[in-house]
């Protein structure tokens, strides 16, 4: 992970057992940040927030997020298809990165300019 040891990731079913003040079904409903003083984050702000602890990636995604409607809007919609098609997007993933996502490869940026081409088109 880019976040080294900075994050601890936990199943949404271990988490809720550490947070029970926070009700089950949020948790299912997509990911939470849960920072040390007691922030919380979620969907695509949470992922977004994710990358200030990033040693590597210095882009203020979370920033853009918080300040820009138009792209809180967009991050929204997309994280929320995806969230709903969770089997078909692992599939096309797999499909387009093969089995190992992390093992970037050179031509995964035209698929990404491709898909965000489409995004924009789409939303436009």
């Amino acid at each position: 992970m880019k976040t080294k040891d900075a994050i601890v990731y936990k199943t949404y079913q271990d988490a809720h057992k550490d947070f029970p003040d926070i009700p089950l079904k949020e948790f299912k409903k997509a990911s939470r940040l849960i920072e040390l003083d007691g922030s919380i984050y979620s969907g695509p702000d949470s992922a977004y927030r994710c990358y200030t602890y990033s040693d590597s990636i210095k882009w203020n995604a979370h920033r853009w997020y918080v300040n820009n409607r138009s792209f809180q809007r967009l991050s929204d919609q997309g994280y929320n298809f995806i969230a709903k098609h969770r089997p078909e997007m692992f599939k096309l993933t797999k499909l387009l990165f093969g089995p190992n996502p992390t093992d970037f490869k050179p031509y995964w940026v035209f698929y990404i300019l491709a898909i965000i081409l489409l995004v924009f088109a789409v939303f436009q």
